[in-house]
């Protein structure tokens, strides 16, 4: 089960880390992705972190802004979100799947969480 938190409202600019708590599993052999989607829009690839490895892999459009990384001992992923821009604001949702491969599409991530929503002003 995966749960989402930290989103809100913050001005362009600034910064957010949303959480993704993740709960009945060993996370040792999983990937976690960051996935947004904003309103009317498809859902687009952030970033993804490799459990084991903690390796990472940003969106090329997102890479220098957005960042995932994780806490073993909280069973926790994070993504940092800076310089935030209006166009940024969507639902933000974390996935989970099997295996070290910080892939991008979304069918091959298996459990979703509910997403948490982030509204930037300008």
């Amino acid at each position: 089960r995966l749960v989402e938190s930290g989103g809100g409202l913050v001005q362009a600019g600034g910064s957010l880390r949303l959480s993704c708590v993740v709960s009945g599993d060993t996370l040792s052999d999983y990937t976690i992705a960051w996935y947004r989607q904003p309103p009317g829009k498809e859902r687009e690839f952030v970033a993804a972190i490799s459990w084991a490895y903690s390796s990472t892999y940003t969106s090329e459009s997102l890479k220098g802004r957005f960042t995932a990384s994780r806490d073993n001992a909280q069973n926790t992923a994070y993504l940092h979100a800076d310089s935030l821009k209006p166009e940024d604001a969507a639902d933000y949702f974390c996935a989970a799947r099997r295996g070290s491969d910080t892939a991008s599409e979304p069918y091959k991530y298996t459990n979703w969480g509910q997403g948490t929503q982030v509204t930037v002003s300008s």
